[in-house]
């Protein structure tokens, strides 16, 4: 009778134990893709009822209750605001220390005595390197948590930024440049899972539609600043210290970032592997037995996502760099603006792609965030005509063109958070968002090329019709988003935080190094047990 009792408890724990791992491994895995003929069909098949299924409609809130952000942003506590704007700040940051080179290319390029081509090429350096930096503090990130590959991006942008303004050559330009974009690709993922992962719910859109325009915040940092240095140093080299100063934006937050601890979110994640860990359930056998292999089952249930994402994001990226990297170019060859009227253009325009995303960003609590994103590419299909032609009058309509071009890059945050699984939330974040960034970086040589088949008749040399380019090429770029986004996936309001049986208090670091929890612990003890009843 007492080896029955035994046999029964050891199935009941055993059976506790399988249920508690199979919810732990349900809460940071993704499930494997169904690949199926039946699957793929049933999938395609609901791609425009799910595009329709408005998330306003089932709610019990009305419009205007969902809408409005104040709800949300009150719901934050202080260490959550912490979090945001250590995320957001660090983006904005690393964006005007990427667009210092931009503004300041012809001083660069007469101090180096090089061409200005030349001097953009430490841009392409920067979008080529970036996915490195991705990948590699993704994982970093993943594994070893958020604060300290933090603090160590911003240590080494402040060497970079330094060493930037006392470049001497070329070639020191360029191994500068490079090493930065392995910094820009590294801040993205641990910059946005920092500002989102901990927020609450109803805040997490309107954080999000924030977040990604601080691209344009760092832009227009970046163009006043270098006025303000321009006659700061020797002549013609205030861009030397436009770099220096750049540095004590990582100065600032890797000070503030130290006495910030570590994100709960990961603690949890942390929490929840080491309990799978206990079990063998992410490790390997024989001499593979202390390695977590966690990546592994990321990437046979991730690929196919991964693969979707990468193709999302590179056409994401083209529409930024097919409506932007020759604007300004357009508005002095083409049409003779003068430096002054275009530091006011594109300050004010790169405001409507903050206001854009913000607004957008907000809106997707009420559409969803596919079908806001479709909504967002209509609007700026209807404005590349005005925008690219006659841009000496027609600059407003730019405006808007940023706004919706923006602000869908205002939903992309969060909708990328909500489709990957926690396990690896950073490095498969960063990683698809630089490689499409990496596929797009060709867009302004593409439209260079193309704009010299259209010279400007009774134009200077060298004068080009590059809003004809423009146009057409931002028109083909918007159609492929609405149907990439039109046959994508979407999880929206997918619960970022991970939920184990620990506690429902936050805890601190310390504190997950102890045992599990109380019930997790007893579990143990009886399986022990149990197991050594077996053995005699």
């Amino acid at each position: 009778m007492d080896l029955k009792h035994q046999a029964s408890a050891s199935t009941s724990i055993k059976s506790a134990i399988e249920v508690q791992d199979d919810r732990i491994k349900h809460d940071i895995f993704n499930d494997k893709p169904d690949l199926s003929l039946k699957a793929i069909r049933k999938y395609f098949a609901t791609r425009f009822s799910t595009l329709f299924d408005i998330p306003v409609l089932k709610s019990e809130e009305r419009w205007y209750e969902i809408i409005n952000p104040i709800p949300g942003l009150k719901s934050m506590s202080k260490q959550d605001y912490n979090f945001y704007f250590l995320g957001f700040l660090a983006w904005s940051v690393d964006s005007m220390d990427f667009f210092c080179v931009s503004v300041s290319a012809p001083d660069i390029a007469k101090t180096l005595n090089v061409s200005i081509t030349k001097v953009t090429w430490g841009v392409t350096l920067v979008l080529m390197f970036r996915s490195v930096g991705a990948t590699i503090f993704g994982l970093i990130s993943d594994y070893y948590g958020r604060k300290w590959p933090f603090i160590v991006v911003c240590f080494l942008f402040i060497i970079i930024e330094i060493a930037t303004g006392f470049v001497k050559t070329y070639p020191q330009f360029l191994a500068v440049r490079a090493i930065f974009g392995i910094l820009m690709g590294a801040m993205y993922p641990i910059a946005s899972v920092t500002a989102l992962e901990n927020q609450p719910p109803k805040a997490k859109s309107i954080l999000s539609g924030l977040f990604l325009p601080g691209y344009n915040l760092g832009y227009i940092f970046a163009m006043i600043f270098y006025r303000a240095f321009e006659n700061s140093y020797k002549p013609g080299e205030g861009w030397r210290a436009l770099f220096w100063f750049s540095s004590v934006g990582g100065f600032l937050l890797m000070i503030w970032r130290f006495f910030v601890p570590e994100s709960e979110a990961f603690l949890r994640l942390k929490q929840s592997k080491k309990i799978l860990k206990s079990h063998g359930q992410i490790t390997g056998k024989g001499l593979f037995k202390s390695f977590d292999k966690s990546i592994l089952i990321t990437i046979r249930t991730e690929w196919v996502l991964f693969i979707y994402l990468v193709i999302l994001m590179g056409i994401f990226n083209f529409t930024t760099h097919g409506s932007q990297d020759l604007y300004v170019t357009m508005l002095t060859n083409q049409y003779g603006i003068s430096l002054n009227q275009k530091t006011v253009i594109i300050v004010v325009c790169n405001l409507g792609g903050i206001v854009g995303g913000i607004t957008l960003g907000q809106l997707s609590e009420l559409f969803g965030r596919r079908l806001t994103i479709l909504i967002g590419t209509i609007g700026a299909g209807a404005f590349l005509y005005p925008s690219f032609y006659n841009s000496k009058q027609n600059y407003p309509a730019y405006f808007f063109l940023n706004f919706f071009v923006m602000g869908n890059f205002g939903v992309v945050p969060i909708h990328l958070l909500e489709l990957v699984n926690a396990t690896h939330r950073t490095f498969l974040s960063g990683v698809v968002y630089q490689l499409g960034n990496l596929a797009s970086s060709a867009a302004s040589t593409i439209e260079a090329k193309l704009g010299s088949n259209f010279p400007i008749k009774g134009g200077k040399p060298g004068a080009y019709n590059y809003g004809k380019v423009m146009c057409i090429f931002s028109g083909a770029i918007f159609a492929a988003m609405l149907v990439a986004i039109i046959l994508g996936p979407e999880n929206f309001h997918r619960d970022l935080k991970i939920h184990t049986d620990i506690t429902d208090e936050p805890l601190e670091d310390d504190e997950y190094d102890e045992d599990y929890s109380e019930e997790h612990h007893s579990i143990e003890k009886m399986k022990v047990g149990v197991e050594h009843r077996e053995e005699v």
